[in-house]
C-alpha cells in the first residue's frame, strides 16, 4: 500500500490533465488519511502478532522500526504537511517545506524496516 499510493499515486496525480494543485491536494488528504488509517491497524495487527508469536528479536527490531517511522510521520511530521495544505486550499502560496521530504524519508525506511521484517520472519521459518 505504501509504495502504491506514495510512490506512485501521489507524484502521478499530478500529471493527469485537469487535475490542479488545490484538486491534488484534496485528494492527497483524504487518501493518506485513509492509508494512515489503515497503518495504524496494521500496525496494531503486526505488533501483538509479534508479541504473541514469539518472533525472533531481529524482526520484533523491524517491526518496532516501522511502527515508530509510522508514529513519527503521524505525529510530527503530517501536523506540518497539513497545515501547509490548508493554507494553499485556502489560496495563499506558502514557502515551500523540507517536510515533504522527511515524509518521503520515512517511507523510504519504514518500507526498508517492513522488508527487512518479512525477510527475517521467513528465513526463520
Amino acid at each position: 500500500m505504501v509504495l502504491a499510493i506514495s510512490f506512485l499515486e501521489a507524484p502521478l496525480k499530478f500529471r493527469a490533465p485537469d487535475v490542479t494543485v488545490r484538486i491534488g491536494l484534496g485528494i492527497g488528504r483524504i487518501v493518506f488519511r485513509a492509508l494512515n488509517a489503515v497503518e495504524v491497524v496494521l500496525a496494531l495487527v503486526v505488533v501483538v502478532a509479534s508479541l504473541v508469536g514469539g518472533v525472533p528479536g531481529p524482526v520484533l527490531v523491524a517491526v518496532v522500526a516501522a511502527v515508530v517511522l509510522l508514529v513519527l510521520q503521524l505525529v510530527a511530521i503530517r501536523p506540518v504537511l497539513n497545515r501547509r495544505s490548508d493554507r494553499v486550499l485556502a489560496g495563499e502560496t506558502p514557502p515551500r517545506s523540507r517536510a515533504h521530504f522527511g515524509y518521503i524519508a520515512a517511507e523510504v525506511l519504514k518500507v526498508a524496516a517492513l522488508a527487512v521484517a518479512g525477510v527475517l520472519a521467513l528465513a526463520a521459518l
